[in-house]
């Protein structure tokens, strides 16, 4: 490995200013994050006979995995092969993936899906009972599995949520932000400190001790002005992590959705517009009503997203507006209420009739490639300490998500996770606080400035001027430390950890490599095929190490 310089970013807390615990409970296992890879996780251990506390900072059915719409890639049908799944998953990830990775998640993959089944959920099926399953982008055979269509993510949750509620050893505390982890004497992971939102006072502090934690948190989306993730999304889990030692990687690679509802001053996720709407002759322009895409690309607005995605970001920065529009009326009322009932119903409920209106859109971040480093096993580099799903990165992904991988990747090392803490589980330890560990937080204005600059400098498009314009945003507001502890301090903390992580990585990474596009280095170079893994050092400071893949 080698020691990378960064860009002159602010120092981040070794934990956040918060009081010690006034209360604590106990159990085997503590699973941050109520979306498909924490409530799988939380199962499987259950199978295991271990008790489980689940915290989740919103209503357990109300996770990141029910806005899921796409399904679940598997290789179900009897002409496909785990062999052809795993390649067309590498090339998605343009050279960084994880061999090992992709071939635990393949070959493990089909099965997770039957004990899903098996658990309650209601896959689209033929007739003869037997499963649907279609294509997406970058898959070459029918591998998709899909529930109502396109609402695959809900049917997982709906099952999900009944059989953990129907589990009394499943212990659930909701509306609980959990602020840090708490590790004994040896730095072993024993447990978290957690807020319950709207009880007791604004800074009040618990505590769960536990003999393994198990980050689920899901992704990260809110360090953008416009992202599809929910508002809960703010890299809770990942900042934790870091301020724990933990290693994180790959965290500059982002998948971002072109064209998302632009919802100016919302602090919701932004509903996505179908590319479908464009497959039906919706166009995008400009300001002056002018196709930016005709002549951009050979498929105009039907280009691939990344593409899609880049051309609408130059728009905005060319005109210095913050959305593009979409032009749907021509294709008239009837059809409109016809084929896209749904994307006219979130327009409406925003006060845009597609039918007479344009529809302000823009790109929006998706998904979080990179994550908390993790091993075939789910295990961080600190003890005792396990991450899921989004929050984590095993390795799969590489430098882009194949479609339908994600919802797989954490059934799949949900199971992986569990099984390894059956096999052996340490006894509970206590906590040990660190007293010279730097606290703080930071103002809770820093959050929309946060935003508009990660969009406007390290969002679809990067360069070193556009990603030293936003660190030094990004120091301004990491300096203002007279942030009270609360929840929307905390926040804003754990965004600034984040944004300033991922602002180092894209300003090291100096090419293009598939979700991270510099425009000042547009192609991929050999030379950096491998991951950068981000770091605190004992003075608060953002560290970079290199490692060849």
């Amino acid at each position: 490995m080698t020691t990378m310089d960064i860009p002159a970013l602010p120092p981040v807390p070794r934990r956040l200013r918060a009081a010690d615990p006034s209360w604590t409970e106990t159990t085997d296992v503590c699973v941050i994050g109520s979306g498909i890879a924490g409530l799988t996780t939380a199962l499987y251990l259950r199978e295991a006979g271990l008790h489980v506390t689940v915290v989740t900072k919103v209503n357990i059915d109300d996770g990141s995995t029910r806005w899921a719409q796409g399904g679940i890639a598997a290789v179900l049908d009897p002409l496909d092969t785990p062999a052809a799944h795993a390649e067309d998953t590498r090339i998605a990830g343009v050279g960084l993936c994880d061999p090992a990775a992709v071939d635990v998640l393949v070959k493990e993959g089909p099965d997770r899906v039957r004990e899903l089944i098996h658990t309650g959920a209601n896959f689209d099926r033929y007739a003869d009972g037997s499963l649907m399953l279609t294509r997406e982008g970058g898959h070459r055979a029918k591998r998709i599995v899909h529930a109502g269509g396109d609402a695959t993510g809900a049917e997982v949750q709906r099952a999900l949520h009944a059989a953990v509620h129907a589990d009394p050893w499943i212990r659930i505390i909701d509306h609980a932000l959990v602020l840090d982890l708490l590790r004994d004497k040896s730095g072993r992971a024993c447990g978290v400190s957690l807020h319950v939102l709207g009880e007791g006072s604004e800074d009040g502090v618990g505590g769960v001790l536990a003999r393994a934690v198990v980050l689920a948190t899901g992704g990260m989306g809110q360090i953008f002005a416009s992202t599809t993730n929910p508002s809960v999304s703010t890299g809770d889990g990942v900042a934790a992590a870091l301020r724990a030692g933990a290693a994180v990687t790959d965290i500059e690679f982002v998948q971002f959705h072109p064209t998302s509802l632009f919802l100016p001053g919302s602090r919701d996720q932004q509903p996505l517009i179908s590319e479908a709407l464009r497959g039906e002759g919706a166009h995008l322009v400009d300001g002056e009503g002018v196709r930016f895409m005709v002549g951009a690309h050979e498929l105009a607005e039907l280009a691939p997203r990344d593409v899609v995605a880049k051309g609408a970001t130059r728009i905005m920065r060319r005109d210095d507006v913050d959305h593009v529009w979409l032009d749907a009326r021509h294709l008239g009322a009837e059809h409109l209420e016809s084929r896209f009932p749904t994307i006219l119903a979130s327009c409406r409920a925003a006060g845009i009739d597609p039918v007479v209106d344009l529809i302000p859109v823009a790109p929006a971040a998706h998904f979080a490639s990179g994550g908390v480093r993790t091993d075939l096993h789910g295990r961080t580099s600190v003890d005792g300490l396990y991450a899921c799903g989004e929050v984590a990165c095993t390795g799969v992904h590489g430098a882009n998500r194949l479609a339908s991988n994600s919802l797989l990747e954490g059934l799949v090392f949900a199971r992986r996770i569990a099984d390894d803490l059956a096999r052996e589980l340490p006894a509970q330890s206590d906590p040990h606080t660190d007293a010279d560990a730097a606290s703080w937080a930071v103002s809770t204005t820093s959050r929309q400035s946060l935003q508009r600059a990660m969009t406007a400098g390290a969002g679809v498009l990067r360069s070193a001027d556009s990603l030293a314009e936003t660190a030094a945003v990004l120091t301004t507001l990491g300096n203002e430390h007279s942030g009270r502890p609360r929840t929307a301090t905390w926040e804003a903390t754990n965004l600034v950890t984040i944004a300033a992580t991922l602002t180092a990585a894209a300003h090291a990474r100096t090419e293009t490599r598939g979700c991270h596009w510099r425009e000042d280095f547009p192609d991929a170079v050999d030379t950096w095929r491998g991951h950068l893994l981000a770091g605190i050092g004992a003075d608060g400071v953002l560290t970079q190490r290199w490692e060849a893949a």
